[in-house]
Order: C-alpha cells, then sequence, then structure tokens
C-alpha cells in the first residue's frame, strides 16, 4: 500500500491531509473543553449544535461553494480554504459567548466543506492507475481512522504540559501546514465547467450525474446504510460503556477503537480483494453486514455486564468493517462513472448528499435513544439500513458496467 506514496504529487498531498487531519482532531478535543468552559454543563447540548451545524455546512454550503469556485484554479481554492480555516482556530480561544462558537464554527465547517470535495476530486487526475488509486484511498481511509484513535491522545500528552487553548495552535499550525504542502505540489488541471450554462443547472450538475448513473444511485443509498451504522457508534458508544454498561473513559476510548480496528482492517485489506472482487459485490457485503451487526447491538444493554462488554466490542469490529467496505471503494465509483469536466460536481454531491443522511440518523441514535433506550434505536437503525442496502441493491444491478464513457451530451 505504501508503495504509492512513490508518487511525488500524491505524497505531498497525502501529507497535507494527514496535517489537517491532526489539527482537525486537536480542534475537537479543544472545542469540547471550551464548551465546557464557557456553558458547563450545557456543554453537550452546545457541542450538539455546533455537530448539526456541520452537518448543515457540509449538506447546504458544499455545492454553492463548489459552484462558485468551479472555474477558480483548485490551488487557490485549497490554500483560500486552509488560510481560513487557520485563522478561525486562531479566534476560538478568545470566544466568551457560545454563538461566537456557532458562528466560528460554521464558518470553519464552510471553509472544510469547500475544500474537502476539491481534494478528493483532484487525487483521480493524479493517480492514473486503477491500483495505485484504490491504495490511495485505503492509505486515506487509514488516515482518517489513526486520526480518531490518535488525535485524543496527542491532545491528551499536549494537556499535561499546555493549556487547552495552545491546542487551537496546533489545529491552526496544521491548516498552514496543510497550506504550504498544497502550494508546492504540481496540481493537474481538471477541465472547467461551461460558463453558458444557468448556475442552478450547474450547482445540482453533480446529483443529476449521480441519479442518471446506476451504480452511483446505488452509493446514494449506501450512504444511508453507512449513516445509521456510523451515527449509533458515534452517538451511543458512551452511552452503552458509561450508562448501561458501567465503564470508564477508557473504555468508551476502547469500545471507539474496535470500531476503528474494524475499519482499518478493511482499508488494509482493499487493494488485494479489489483486484478480485468486483466493486458492487465488495461494497454490498459491507451493506449485508451492517443490519444485523445493528440487531446485535440491541443486545449489550440486555446481557449480564461481562457478557454485554464482549458483544459490544464485537459489534463494534463489524460495524467498523461494514462501513470501511462501502467507504472506502466509493471514490473509484466516482471516478469511474465521472469525467473531468463533471469530476468535482460529483465529488461534491457525494460530499453534501452522504452528510445529508446523518440530519436523519443523528437525530435517530440520539433523540430515540434517549426516549425508548439503546435497543429499540438498533432495531430502527437496523430496519432503516435494511431498506438502504435492498434499495441500493436494487437500483444498482448486478450488469451494470463497472466503467461507463460519460459524453459531453449526457453532463
Amino acid at each position: 500500500m505504501l508503495a504509492v506514496l512513490r508518487h511525488p504529487q500524491f505524497r505531498k498531498l497525502f501529507a497535507a491531509q494527514v496535517v489537517a487531519l491532526v489539527g482537525t482532531g486537536l480542534l475537537t478535543v479543544a472545542l469540547g473543553l471550551l464548551a465546557y468552559e464557557i456553558a458547563g454543563g450545557q456543554a453537550g447540548a452546545v457541542l450538539g449544535t455546533a455537530l448539526a451545524i456541520k452537518m448543515v455546512a457540509y449538506v447546504a454550503v458544499a455545492p454553492v461553494v463548489s459552484t462558485l469556485t468551479a472555474r477558480l484554479p483548485r490551488r487557490l481554492v485549497l490554500v483560500s480554504a486552509d488560510a481560513i480555516r487557520a485563522a478561525i482556530a486562531l479566534l476560538l480561544p478568545f470566544v466568551t459567548h457560545t454563538w461566537q462558537i456557532y458562528v466560528l464554527i460554521a464558518l470553519l465547517q464552510s471553509a472544510s466543506a469547500t475544500f474537502t470535495p476539491a481534494f478528493q476530486s483532484l487525487i483521480p487526475s493524479i493517480l492514473l492507475e486503477e491500483d495505485d488509486y484504490t491504495r490511495g484511498l485505503s492509505l486515506s481511509r487509514l488516515a482518517y481512522d489513526l486520526e480518531s484513535l490518535l488525535s485524543p491522545v496527542l491532545a491528551a500528552a499536549l494537556l499535561t504540559v499546555i493549556s487547552y487553548h495552545s491546542l487551537f495552535v496546533g489545529t491552526a499550525a496544521g491548516f498552514v501546514a496543510s497550506a504550504l504542502l498544497v502550494t508546492t505540489t504540481r496540481l493537474p488541471r481538471l477541465a472547467p465547467p461551461e460558463r453558458s450554462a444557468p448556475f442552478l443547472e450547474r450547482l445540482t450538475e453533480g446529483a443529476r450525474v449521480m441519479m442518471n448513473r446506476p451504480a452511483l444511485r446505488g452509493l446514494l443509498a449506501m450512504n444511508m446504510v453507512v449513516a445509521a451504522a456510523t451515527a449509533l457508534v458515534i452517538v451511543n458508544t458512551v452511552v452503552y460503556v458509561r450508562d448501561r454498561l458501567g465503564g470508564s473513559n477508557t473504555g468508551v476510548a476502547l469500545t471507539l477503537g474496535c470500531f476503528g480496528f474494524g475499519s482499518m482492517t478493511v482499508a488494509l485489506a482493499a487493494p488485494r480483494l479489489l483486484r478480485i472482487v468486483p466493486d458492487r459485490r465488495f461494497m454490498l457485503t459491507g451493506c449485508a453486514l451492517l443490519p444485523p451487526a445493528l440487531l446485535a447491538a440491541a443486545l449489550p444493554p440486555l446481557l449480564p455486564r461481562p457478557a454485554g462488554v464482549v458483544v459490544l466490542a464485537l459489534t463494534w469490529v463489524l460495524l467498523g468493517a461494514g462501513t470501511s467496505s462501502i467507504n472506502t471503494p466509493s471514490a473509484r465509483l466516482l471516478r469511474a462513472h465521472s469525467e473531468s469536466a463533471t469530476r468535482t460536481a460529483v465529488f461534491t454531491a457525494q460530499f453534501s448528499l452522504s452528510h445529508a443522511c446523518f440530519l436523519i440518523t443523528y437525530p435517530i441514535a440520539g433523540k430515540l435513544g434517549a426516549l425508548a433506550g439503546l435497543p429499540t434505536t438498533a432495531i430502527v437503525l437496523a430496519v432503516l439500513a435494511t431498506l438502504a442496502a435492498t434499495t441500493a441493491a436494487r437500483v444498482w444491478p448486478a450488469a451494470t458496467p463497472s466503467r461507463e464513457v460519460v459524453s459531453a451530451t449526457e453532463r
């Protein structure tokens, strides 16, 4: 897998991704401590609102900004987004009211919603060989999983010698380093969209391409399967461990680590498996795995504590493996079923629409979990995942070509 780092352009962009992820991880810890300092016992509500703002920015801002900046050089877009994120990170330590947190987070996440799709759409034009691109995707997935595991550890180590306000400086440094790496990377030129097309047509271009391609329609449904599983893990891991099983904060971290372990295992195996297993079968295997794993998530609160801990750990490994089976190859589909002129729009549409699913599953995982309990919540999410997985299999027929050549008239 590491052989893909021989590509100098990808190596620099991957390094930019890693340092930005480290900065984002530090920001997550620092923001939680800042919210507690300002809001005390209401910190959870503040962070919940900030998460909702993030999702809204990803869903609503990404396609608009992508359309407005479509004809700008990608380097300018990426560096500008990093500069905005760095500036906002430096402003966060000075806020004194919760509304200020909300405003700054909205701006920061809007910049992230600009950066990420533009960044992802460049990689297919750099790693032209299918095997190299798959290795690059697996390495990127691995970076995300490692960040979620290691950033809290790094933040904890730094907090032994500095105040949490200084973590925001580390966040800004990560974004600045990302911008510098992008600046020194020779980026490919993507074909610009047609200027004559109306704004609304350009705004919805990516979504229209996805709806017109059977494989991408299947991916849209799979996004809901991933969101159902991920929401249960993100929202309710702490409730499972601390409230239902009487565990500790360390237990929460270890349980999340089980989810990361399952995801990383699949990401590491994906380059080899995708040489012999078609993308559709690989991703539908993940779709088939997640609903029963969600059903299994109903069991830990009903079992004796030792058995509940074991079942929870194994279930979280399966959930991580299932989500990675869908997430890791998804960009291969986006590249295979788009062309240079529509690629940024398609990647942006996937970024936006996949996060829109979380606007449904996060409230189910949180509100229903509080009102009806974890077993009921897990069952409801399992039903939702089953419906979405069935839809994906139906709208993406097995006979669909693995690669489509998109003509200019179909854009």
